[in-house]
C-alpha cells in the first residue's frame, strides 16, 4: 500500500512517528451520463469564463471565494506553508471509553503504520494499552486537506485512525422518533426474535446491486423479460409478526 500522509502521533512527551494508509474502498457501480433522447455520451468540459473557453485539466487550479465573490487563488505551495499544527502530527487531546463515542459521528478509516523500525515498539505499547483498557485515543488530524477530530483505536493488533464528523455535520433528526407506545408481551416477543437470529456471517455477505443490474441491461439488450422482484407481504398485526417469525426463525434453526 501506498502511504498518503506521514508524521507522528504525539501524546505527552512520547512522540510515534506514522504513516497513514486508505483502510477501504468502496467499488462504486459507475453509469454512464447519456442524452436521454439519443443515448449520446453526456460530457463534463472545464470552461474559463474568463477567456470564454474550454481549458485542459493541467490548468485547473483552486481558489477561495471571498463574500464579494473575488476568487483568491492557493497553490500547493501555498497549502503546504498552512499554520496548522494538526497538518502533520496526530494531537492526541485525551482517551475515553470507546463505547462513549456515537457510531453516527465515524466517517473515515485509516491504517496506522510505525514509520520505521525505531518506532516499533512504541507503536505496539499504544495498541496493547489501547486494547487491554478498551480506551480509544480521541485526536485532531490534517487529512486530505481538513482537519478532523479522530480516534485512535486498536484493530487485530493494528492501529486504526477513524475520523468522526463534527458535531454540525450530524443532523438533527427531529420529530422522527414515534410516540407509539408498546406492550411488554410485545419487547419480551421481540427480544425472543433478536435471540433466534443471533449471529450474522458479515464476510460472507455479497453486493447484489451488481449482478441484479447486469441481468438488467442483459434483459434490455437481448429483449427478453425481466423476474420482477418479490413484493413485500401485506402488513399484519404486529404480535401476529413476531409470533410467526418466532416460530419460522425455530424452525429454519431446527431444519
Amino acid at each position: 500500500m501506498r502511504a498518503l500522509w506521514s508524521g507522528v502521533i504525539q501524546f505527552g512527551l512520547v512522540v510515534l512517528p506514522v504513516k497513514l494508509y486508505s483502510a477501504t474502498e468502496e467499488h462504486h457501480v459507475r453509469l454512464r451520463e447519456i442524452h436521454a433522447a439519443d443515448s449520446g455520451r453526456v460530457q463534463h468540459r472545464r470552461f474559463c469564463e474568463v477567456e470564454d473557453r474550454e481549458i485542459p485539466y493541467e490548468e485547473v487550479g483552486r481558489g477561495w471565494e471571498l463574500p464579494d465573490g473575488q476568487l483568491v487563488p492557493l497553490t500547493d505551495e501555498d497549502l503546504e506553508r498552512l499554520p496548522l499544527a494538526t497538518r502533520h502530527v496526530v494531537e492526541v487531546l485525551g482517551f475515553v471509553p470507546g463505547q462513549d463515542i456515537d457510531p453516527i459521528s465515524y466517517s473515515r478509516p485509516y491504517y496506522v503504520g510505525p514509520g520505521g523500525p525505531s518506532a516499533d515498539r512504541a507503536y505496539a505499547l499504544l495498541v496493547e494499552a489501547l486494547a487491554r483498557t478498551g480506551q480509544v485515543g480521541v485526536c485532531k488530524v490534517a487529512v486530505r486537506s481538513r482537519e478532523r477530530i479522530a480516534l485512535l483505536r486498536p484493530r487485530h493488533g493494528v492501529l486504526i485512525l477513524q475520523t468522526l464528523l463534527w458535531q454540525d455535520e450530524l443532523r438533527d433528526p427531529g420529530d422522527l422518533a414515534p410516540a407509539a407506545p408498546v406492550t411488554d408481551r410485545e419487547l419480551e416477543l421481540a427480544e425472543v426474535l433478536m435471540r433466534e437470529f443471533t449471529g450474522v456471517e458479515v464476510d460472507q455477505l455479497r453486493d447484489e446491486y451488481r449482478h441484479a443490474l447486469e441481468q438488467l441491461v442483459e434483459a434490455k439488450v437481448s429483449g427478453g423479460e425481466l423476474a420482477a422482484p418479490p413484493e413485500p407481504g401485506p402488513a399484519v398485526d404486529l404480535m401476529a409478526a413476531l409470533e410467526e417469525s418466532v416460530r419460522a426463525a425455530r424452525a429454519h434453526q431446527g431444519g
